[in-house]
Parts: structure tokens; C-alpha cells; sequence
């Protein structure tokens, strides 16, 4: 019989839906932070713009959802047994709405911090004195209010514009660094281009040196040459000369034997 009845409970039934919302919710609101801190101009990127009107969507569904077991609970903890609930069913309700609300006011709240999506100061300061005296705040805490849009949108402005003037001082910083490591570039190519021209001029008076020193050696060889020409020639006289006097010697003895 109380499997029955708590299949029956809307209260079940709408849970099931807020909890598969929520699912669904998380991943929408991580890439939306996601794409918002990759794109450089927030303001005007037609994706951040994409990921923020489903997130939107996203938390206004579950908002109504969410304001149905707000509710739901209201009704039932004034007197549990009279609609079959123990104390300790309506505590884990209550509890389940808490932490839910609170999860969805963190993502408003990280929503309004770029459009103005958050509902005005007396909302949020219902919702916290609703935490503090341990009740559940309004279900009007967790819609989403469109009348502050214009003053929302002087804030987005405002806040784009802080953005930027922090990107530009961080762009600067990093020009100069840039420019510090170029000027240490361009001094390492001077150095280095002074250093070959050194070199060069080292070359050309070696080059001199080696064209002077060829030009001797070459000078040497053929003097060298020319000796040696005349030596042999001198050597070759000696020799016939020396053969003649032989063959007159021999001649002589001839005749006189």
C-alpha cells in the first residue's frame, strides 16, 4: 500500500523530472563557463550568446519544476501523517529542495554576473534569510525577473569594459615582453655580424698570406729546376770527356804493343 501511494506522490514525479533537469543543467552551465572564458570579447560572441539563452532555458524550466516542490513540501510539514510521510521523509525533502536552489542560485548568480539575469536584492535577501532561520525560501527566489534588464545591461557594459581594460593591460605586458625579447635578438645579430666581418678580414689576410707564400714556393721550384738542368748537363760533359781520355789512353797503348 505505501509503495502505491509513493508511486502516486507528485512530489516522486516531479523529483524524478528536477533531478534529470539537473543533469541535463550541469553540463549546459560548464560549457557555457567554458566558452565564456575562451572567447576574448564575451559581449559579442554569438557563441557565449548560444550557450547563455540554453542555460537560461535550462534554469527557467527548472525553476517552475523547482517551485512545485517548494510547495509541495510547504504543504506536507505542517502535518506529515496526514498524507502518509514520516518527519524523516519531509527532512530529506527539504534537504533535496536546499541543495537544488542553492544550485541553481549559484548559476543565476554566475549568470547575472554577465546579464542581469538575477532577480533583484530583496530576492536574494529572502533566500537568505530563509537559509539562515532553516526554511525554504519562496518560489519566487528562483524566477527569473525581466524588468532590472536595463540597469542588468548597464552592469553587463560595465563589466565587458573592465574586462577589456584588463585584456589590454595584459596584451601590453606581454608587447613588452615581446619588444625586450626582440631588442635582445637584434643585439646577439649585431654582435654576431661584427664578429663575421672580423672573421672576414681574418680570411682576406690569410688568403694574402697564401698567395704570397705560393708565389715564393713557385719562384723556388724553378730556380731548383734550373739548377738541377745545369747540373746535369755538366755532369753529362765530365763523363764523355772522361771516356775520351780513356779511349785515347787505350788507343796509345795499342799502338805501342
Amino acid at each position: 500500500m505505501m509503495s502505491s501511494t509513493n508511486e502516486d506522490d507528485p512530489f516522486l514525479q516531479v523529483q524524478q523530472d528536477v533531478l534529470a533537469q539537473m543533469q541535463t543543467t550541469r553540463p549546459l552551465f560548464a560549457s557555457y563557463l567554458r566558452i565564456r572564458s575562451l572567447s576574448s570579447t564575451p559581449a559579442q560572441s554569438p557563441e557565449v550568446a548560444s550557450a547563455r539563452a540554453d542555460l537560461e532555458t535550462a534554469l527557467a524550466s527548472l525553476a517552475e519544476d523547482l517551485a512545485d516542490l517548494i510547495e509541495s513540501v510547504r504543504a506536507v510539514e505542517s502535518d506529515p501523517s496526514h498524507y502518509g510521510l514520516s518527519s524523516h521523509e519531509v527532512s530529506r525533502r527539504k534537504k533535496l529542495v536546499d541543495e537544488i536552489g542553492g544550485e541553481v542560485e549559484d548559476m543565476r548568480e554566475e549568470l547575472g554576473r554577465q546579464n542581469a539575469a538575477l532577480a533583484g536584492p530583496s530576492r536574494a535577501a529572502a533566500a537568505a534569510r530563509a537559509a539562515a532561520n532553516d526554511d525554504l525560501p519562496p518560489p519566487s527566489a528562483f524566477a527569473f525577473d525581466e524588468g532590472g534588464s536595463a540597469q542588468g545591461d548597464d552592469n553587463y557594459a560595465e563589466f565587458e569594459h573592465q574586462q577589456q581594460l584588463q585584456m589590454m593591460r595584459e596584451q601590453d605586458q606581454e608587447l613588452d615582453g615581446v619588444f625586450a625579447t626582440v631588442g635582445n635578438l637584434r643585439r646577439q645579430a649585431d654582435d654576431m655580424g661584427r664578429e663575421l666581418e672580423e672573421q672576414h678580414e681574418m680570411l682576406e689576410h690569410v688568403d694574402t698570406l697564401a698567395d704570397r707564400v705560393g708565389g715564393r714556393l713557385q719562384t723556388g721550384m724553378q730556380k731548383l729546376g734550373y739548377v738541377m738542368r745545369k747540373s746535369e748537363d755538366r755532369y753529362s760533359s765530365c763523363c764523355i770527356a772522361v771516356l775520351i781520355t780513356v779511349l785515347i789512353i787505350l788507343l796509345v797503348l795499342l799502338l805501342i804493343l
